[in-house]
């Protein structure tokens, strides 16, 4: 049985191939996408999210955009990271549909409001959606089936040594998410940059039709991490959206996670305490089985229609 998801994204080139993955695996139920600025401004992440799921086959999926801007800071994209566009260089037809009007806040309370402890919410970008929607609907975090994010770290960060750039983006909203009384899954950077696209990994994309020429392998191509020089870019969204489809390929320490807000060197680092003397509120993902990982990827990426043509 698959498992119904709303998707809150920033795409974003590894957002972008987490759509593909949610679209095609059958233990997925993409209910909706929202989108929030992150990656790229709120108007390319929208657009983005259109373009992939019509490409991907799923263009029915609604598409809500939601927040321009972090809660209290000035926004910080990364297209230096994902391309000006942000999907790299894949360059997609346009959208069979168009975003649905409103606000994806409102989508998110009342989708998973009207189907309590059925719906799964994932969010790969800047959390300010979900802060917003917890803060309006506090009984969110009962509803909702599971809680998972890819963001921070129990580490090391990628934007600066101490935070992850979702967290580090809009920290206020992260530590309003963090501390909101559900149970939060980190899939960080502990495991995500351990899922890399290796030389191995971006061959056997070529044999995916055009789901490979364009969209994976262009969008991967001008992946630019100023913090990795391996050629192998991690496809760290992905991760999230594997963890509900196949949850043995993470094994998870509890934790408490705490945000910083005020560090001058630290804000957005998420301070996470393995043996805290308050309570626990994160199961963190401290390993991944990267084998199994791909195995599911690309047995779920081979199912796409276009990844047939």
């Amino acid at each position: 049985m698959s498992t119904p998801i709303i998707l809150d994204c920033d795409p974003g080139i590894d957002d972008a191939l987490a759509i593909a993955f949610a679209a095609a695996s059958p233990e997925i139920d993409l209910v909706g996408l929202t989108t929030v600025a992150g990656n790229v401004e709120l108007a390319k992440t929208t657009a983005n999210a259109l373009a992939v799921a019509s490409f991907v086959g799923v263009p029915d999926v609604p598409v809500t955009p939601g927040s321009p801007a972090p809660l209290l800071r000035p926004a910080y994209h990364a297209g230096h990271v994902h391309g000006d566009s942000g999907l790299g260089g894949a360059v997609l037809p346009p959208p069979a549909g168009r975003a649905r009007d409103g606000h994806a806040i409102d989508y998110i309370i009342d989708t998973i409001g009207a189907a309590p402890g059925e719906i799964t919410l994932v969010a790969t970008g800047p959390l300010t959606n979900i802060a917003l929607a917890v803060r309006r609907e506090p009984r969110l975090t009962t509803w909702v089936k599971d809680f998972v994010i890819m963001g921070g770290s129990a580490s090391r960060g990628n934007v600066n040594h101490a935070a992850e750039f979702n967290i580090w983006a809009d920290p206020e909203a992260a530590a309003i998410v963090f501390c909101a009384g559900w149970s939060v899954r980190m899939i960080g950077l502990d495991v995500t940059l351990r899922a890399r696209a290796t030389a191995a990994v971006q061959e056997r994309m070529r044999g995916l039709g055009a789901l490979g020429a364009q969209l994976l392998l262009p969008a991967l191509s001008l992946y630019r991490d100023s913090n990795d020089t391996t050629g192998e870019p991690p496809v760290h969204d992905v991760c999230a959206i594997v963890s509900i489809a196949d949850p043995s390929v993470f094994t998870y320490t509890p934790a408490r996670v705490e945000v910083e807000t005020h560090g001058t060197l630290t804000s957005g680092m998420t301070v996470t305490d393995f043996a805290p003397p308050a309570g626990l509120n994160t199961q963190v993902a401290t390993a991944i089985d990267a084998d199994r990982f791909w195995k599911t990827v690309f047995a779920a990426y081979e199912r796409l229609p276009v990844a047939q043509a």
